[in-house]
């Protein structure tokens, strides 16, 4: 007959360790977030590691082909299919049917197409030139390049969006900009500190394009930067909730970036 040896009961601190464990196997770990003086304004950035935090674009729900139109409809998609929005923006200008004014690329599909038309002022900011594209490639590397320099290259990208004007220019600013502007507005950019560092920025109040595009340069450390919207431009960040332009202001989105957190 086999004798069963009853199994001694768990340390107490055994078992607070266990739960401990158990308690934070769903949670994501948090994007690199930060506020951000700088020039006596103040600015919420966003670093993204593409090596673990996978930044995606959506426009259009995969199920019901309708356009998300904001960051809560694409938190609540995400979900519905058991999905945790971790980080969400504006993905650059759109014109009148929320559609993408000039390239998008989603998931390897290119939806909207290069858009190289110069100086229509219908086209608002888009067309102070230059524009550029902010692109995700295969091999999983992020680039900022003006427009022509995306055509002139001829790669094809699994992620993008075109936006514009450009904001620093192989470390050059914009020279359409002006230092002393007094065309303030909430501005939102991003650029690729390096191939697999993608660096988001919002202000928290109403800047010039000049102030913006230095915060990129001298203090975010970025040859290559693209404006992606003003006005009306918020960042998402889970358990922070939002920065940027106060809600009243904010409108429809078409394009939004996004990061979820790793299924």
């Amino acid at each position: 007959m086999t004798r069963c040896i009853p199994r001694p009961p768990l340390a107490p601190l055994v078992l607070l360790l266990l739960a401990t464990l158990a308690g934070c196997a769903p949670q994501a770990r948090a994007l690199d977030s930060e506020e951000r003086a700088f020039e006596g304004q103040n600015y919420r950035v966003v670093s993204i590691d593409l090596k673990r935090e996978p930044l995606t674009l959506h426009w259009r729900a995969p199920d019901s082909g309708e356009p998300f139109g904001s960051i809560d409809s694409l938190r609540q998609w995400g979900e519905k299919h058991g999905r945790r929005l971790l980080f969400a923006a504006n993905a650059g200008i759109y014109d009148a049917a929320f559609k993408p004014l000039g390239l998008y690329v989603e998931g390897g599909k290119r939806l909207v197409p290069l858009n190289m038309a110069h100086g229509n002022p219908a086209s608002g900011n888009f067309s102070l030139l230059p524009n550029g594209v902010f692109a995700i490639y295969p091999d999983g590397k992020a680039a900022v390049e003006t427009s022509a320099d995306f055509k002139a290259d001829g790669r094809e990208a699994a992620w993008a969006t075109q936006s514009g004007p450009m904001l620093v220019i192989d470390g050059q600013i914009n020279p359409a900009f002006v230092h002393d502007s007094d065309s303030l507005k909430w501005r939102s950019g991003v650029c690729a500190r390096t191939p697999r560092n993608v660096v988001f920025a919002v202000s928290e109040a109403p800047v010039n394009f000049h102030a913006f595009a230095r915060l990129f340069r001298d203090e975010l450390g970025c040859r290559d930067a693209l404006f992606l919207d003003g006005t009306i431009s918020q960042f998402y960040l889970d358990g922070e909730g939002y920065a940027g332009a106060p809600a009243f202001m904010v409108k429809p989105y078409a394009g939004m970036f996004a990061v979820f957190a790793p299924e």
